[in-house]
């Protein structure tokens, strides 16, 4: 969600007030947050997270295109962390066993739970003693019954 869109949904819900009056209050907020991590101060929403700068001090860095070495200043990174509610209330939303219920961008996948299998071509699902190749397929597909030729 951009900054726009947040001031847009506020002002959905709140028709009663200006929509130049709700960007001041967003840009008020977020302004004071920034300036709190500037003084080095945490800043808590509680249920929502913490947020907190962290320094990097000093070093020596490369240009990627040179190679030659470069002074890199002190830079302050800002850290954020979830609260406790912010992620049961995540979780309650789309459950950690059906992904399909989250955004693409949200899922992750590994191999060792992937949702596909082998399916050979003499129809043996894993590894084949008997040396056919192997194709990955959904495991709907081979639900189905699906068969797909390997040439």
């Amino acid at each position: 969600m951009k900054k726009s869109e947040l001031i847009q949904r506020i002002a959905s819900r709140n028709p009663h007030l200006y929509h130049r009056d709700i960007e001041k209050i967003v840009n008020v907020i977020l302004g004071e947050m920034v300036d709190a991590l500037r003084r080095g101060d945490r800043v808590e929403l509680r249920g929502f997270g913490a947020c907190s700068a962290r320094l990097r001090g000093p070093h020596q860095g490369r240009n990627p295109r040179s190679g030659a070495v470069v002074p890199v200043a002190k830079k302050a990174w800002p850290f954020f962390k979830t609260g406790k509610e912010m992620r049961v209330r995540l979780n309650k939303t789309a459950p950690p066993d059906n992904p399909e219920t989250l955004p693409p961008e949200l899922t992750r996948r590994s191999n060792k739970h992937s949702r596909t299998t082998k399916q050979t071509q003499c129809g043996f699902s894993g590894d084949s003693p008997g040396g056919c190749a192997g194709v990955d397929l959904p495991r709907e597909m081979l639900q189905a019954g699906l068969q797909v030729p390997i040439s």
